[in-house]
């Protein structure tokens, strides 16, 4: 493909122009969790990358083959995602599914034809089941985080920073 990296650069640029849409107070709620899933997901694609679980023929780093799929796509639409979803787990594992599956089923055989990613070792019922895991992870930090702003879960650090403020 001639154009791959303008492509690439597209992916990965486009979502964030969605980002005004969501307002200040999503991002300071959920930026966190998306920022943590960001980074699950750049640690499991150098772990496929070693494993050979699939591979980026097109990419912007050989290190972190999906790059531009998790700093574009993948982090903005985490938010997205938690901004509707969020407090509402069956509807947000049924959208996560409907999401995934789409990407799964109709984005990799695209990116598949287009000769920029392959799956070697991992066949697509794995892939759901690790994307599956990775919503799990998102609701799951964000959970943890929101009681621990909210309730009793406060941290000592937190608590020296509230006292200090009063002075």
């Amino acid at each position: 493909m001639r154009y791959s990296k303008i492509w690439l650069l597209l992916i990965m640029t486009l979502p964030w122009l969605t980002l005004p849409l969501l307002g200040k107070r999503t991002l300071k709620q959920y930026l966190p969790a998306s920022l943590f899933i960001a980074f699950i997901g750049m640690v499991e694609c150098i772990i496929a990358r070693r494993r050979r679980w699939w591979k980026f023929h097109i990419t912007f780093d050989q290190t972190v083959g999906g790059l531009h799929l998790i700093l574009g796509p993948f982090l903005v639409g985490s938010l997205w995602i938690l901004k509707y979803t969020y407090g509402k787990l069956r509807t947000y594992l049924i959208t996560n599914l409907i999401v995934d599956t789409i990407y799964i089923y109709s984005i990799i055989n695209l990116l598949n034809k287009l000769g920029m990613f392959s799956l070697f070792r991992l066949n697509k019922i794995q892939l759901s089941l690790l994307f599956f895991i990775k919503s799990l992870l998102l609701y799951s930090f964000q959970f943890i985080k929101e009681k621990r702003v909210k309730g009793k879960g406060k941290t000592a650090f937190y608590r020296l920073f509230r006292l200090t403020n009063r002075l």
